[in-house]
């Protein structure tokens, strides 16, 4: 592991110092070995798929874990849109003049070493792989054990790449191992050659990885997400919405997971809000007023409003009015994502100044917390930290800044 730390960090000075023509050709590159490499990648996924069906691992994660021509078209479609998006590196973020004549830049520049930690989805060995690339790092990838074969096959491809460019291989590195021990290293960094660690799993991983790193954490624990139904929101608009953000897909962390309604459009919002989740097959916890409307509507306990089911579940409750919308975000919420249903402009714009959560929106569904939405291309996750990262983490985010100061012979007196 100590190697391999060290390899990542003489590969990220030259990937850092590439010019962008040349990165954005090995990203080509990288896309191409994949598709050049698929029978390879394809039958290693499968011998992935029948240890974890052995294992009695359930449909979803499956699903997960699964690669078919089609998907693995995809990944490598995907680390070549990445190769079209403007070049982060050396980025002017802002400039200015002093008194004195000192002139001075803050200018975008790579982090470094950024290790990825993640569990079955062998995808996110691509996309890590091509974002870091992108914003001028170099990235430790550790996979999963369910899907260590098919990342293996995918990273082989990526260094290929990399290679065929001209760039070194080591700026994508895969664990080659399954010894959890690995990530204990990872977490330590590698005697300081690891400069970011972002977790990409379950609640566990996640918990672990914030709890013993020793360097930076882009990472959100939990995406506890809510619509509040303002008195002033159109009907079928809050309808859609809601039902969008819940079910469009139940297991991301941008689904909503507590729907808020304001007491003043209780008596022509709640019952068709709730009535038209139960029927797409929601199961519905509500407080004492939204259990009154419907049989099918079960009790919500204390846990319910802190939970993230990422289930066909949401919990409901009515509010009194905006600031109590707020209120029971800023306790109950995960500072993840939150969305607000008004036509009442103020009333907006005092929800999306007001709660602290990394993405709040307005008359849209929660289900955008994606960096692809953003128009970011692609996503290495969603940090809910207020350091640096917030919200989709993109190329952009994936670099730091430093000052060149420009002067003509200044001294300081």
């Amino acid at each position: 592991m100590g190697d391999l730390g060290r390899r990542a960090r003489a590969a990220a000075r030259l990937i850092a110092l590439a010019p962008a023509t040349k990165r954005d050709a090995a990203l080509v590159a990288m896309a191409a070995a994949l598709c050049a490499n698929a029978a390879e990648i394809l039958a290693a996924n499968a011998l992935d798929i029948a240890d974890a069906k052995a294992n009695g691992q359930n449909a979803a994660f499956i699903d997960r874990l699964l690669l078919d021509q089609a998907r693995l078209d995809g990944v490598a479609e995907a680390v070549a849109s990445v190769a079209a998006l403007p070049d982060p590196v050396g980025r002017v973020l802002a400039s200015w003049t002093q008194p004195n004549g000192l002139r001075f830049e803050r200018v975008a520049t790579p982090l470094g070493v950024i290790a990825v930690i993640f569990e079955s989805r062998p995808n996110v060995t691509a996309d890590a792989g091509a974002l870091c690339l992108k914003s001028g790092n170099a990235a430790i990838l550790r996979a999963g054990s369910d899907s260590f074969r098919t990342s293996s096959a995918i990273a082989a491809a990526l260094r290929q790449g990399l290679e065929a460019a001209g760039l070194p291989a080591d700026a994508i590195q895969l664990v080659p191992t399954r010894d959890r021990a690995a990530v204990g290293e990872i977490l330590k960094g590698l005697d300081g050659h690891v400069d970011v660690v972002v977790p990409r799993g379950g609640k566990s991983l996640v918990a672990r990885v914030q709890s013993d790193a020793r360097v930076p954490v882009f990472a959100h624990l939990d995406g506890n997400c809510h619509v509040y139904v303002h008195a002033s929101a159109d009907l079928a608009m809050a309808r859609e919405i809601t039902l969008n953000a819940k079910l469009r897909r139940t297991g991301v962390c941008g689904a909503a997971e507590t729907l808020l309604v304001d007491e003043a459009c209780a008596a022509t919002h709640l019952a068709p809000l709730v009535t038209a989740l139960l029927d797409a097959g929601c199961a519905v916890r509500g407080d004492a007023a939204t259990q009154e409307l419907d049989a099918r509507v079960t009790p919500a306990t204390e846990q319910d409003w802190a939970t993230e089911f990422l289930d066909r579940i949401i919990a409901v409750k009515l509010v009194a009015g905006l600031d109590a919308a707020i209120d029971h975000i800023e306790r109950y919420g995960s500072h993840h994502t939150e969305a607000i249903v008004a036509d009442d402009a103020a009333a907006a714009r005092r929800f999306l100044a007001e709660v602290d959560s990394a993405i709040v929106l307005h008359n849209a569904s929660t289900q955008f917390a994606d960096g692809g939405e953003f128009g970011f291309g692609a996503e290495i996750g969603i940090a809910t930290g207020r350091m640096h990262a917030r919200g989709p983490v993109g190329v952009e985010q994936l670099c730091s800044f430093k000052y060149r100061v420009h002067g003509d012979g200044q001294i300081r007196s």
